[in-house]
């Protein structure tokens, strides 16, 4: 099964397309992760994203179509793959339509109001080692894996208003987009992590039936 996970920053795409592909049994694909990592190492990738993530832009749309075709092509690709950040605008679908000829099966596009969301982004820890994320605590350390968490630069609250109206210019328009191709599967994003992985659980599995 191959599905695209849409939302705005701070819908819990990461969280829950982790438990997706574990719970499918295929790989999971967060491009904002490669980017990141990508960053950390300082390939020449990175130094030429740096700034882009920095500001909340987006990459521009050759280079990042060029990174997740060279990802799907990937043997761990091949019974299916979650896409987390990807598409972000219309042209990047189509584009992804041109390399994947056999298409999206689902999209899966989590609503959760812009209010929340502000909150939950300038609210969360990130982990340098597993990307896990975390509600801010008293806590320095991932409990998972013991890695190092920080606030992202794009978690901080100087960018997250900039990227929401990025987000609601170039990729709120693929929710209509995969609509009418009959392939959205819009579910609620609010609650327990818990709660929101039952719908698309649920969600999914009747799209399979």
């Amino acid at each position: 099964m191959k599905i695209v996970l849409l939302g705005p920053p701070g819908a819990g795409k990461g969280t829950q397309g982790v438990r997706l592909g574990k719970a499918q049994m295929i790989t999971q694909i967060s491009t904002g992760d490669m980017l990141r990592k990508a960053v950390s190492d300082g390939t020449a990738l990175g130094k030429e994203v740096q700034s882009i993530i920095r500001d909340g832009k987006l990459v521009p749309d050759e280079l990042i179509i060029s990174i997740i075709e060279e990802r799907i092509s990937q043997a761990d690709c091949k019974d299916g793959f979650i896409l987390d950040g990807f598409p972000r605008t219309i042209e990047q679908a189509k584009a992804l339509e041109i390399v994947m000829p056999d298409s999206v099966d689902v999209t899966i596009y989590l609503n959760v109001p812009v209010d929340e969301v502000i909150e939950r982004l300038s609210g969360r820890l990130t982990c340098r080692d597993c990307s896990a994320v975390y509600p801010k605590q008293d806590i320095s350390v991932c409990p998972a894996c013991s890695g190092a968490l920080y606030q992202r630069e794009d978690d901080q609250k100087s960018t997250i208003e900039h990227r929401i109206n990025v987000y609601m210019e170039h990729t709120a328009p693929l929710v209509e987009f995969y609509r009418e191709k009959g392939k959205l599967l819009e579910i609620d994003g609010t609650g327990e992590q818990d709660e929101v992985f039952d719908r698309i659980d649920a969600g999914v599995s009747e799209g399979m039936s």
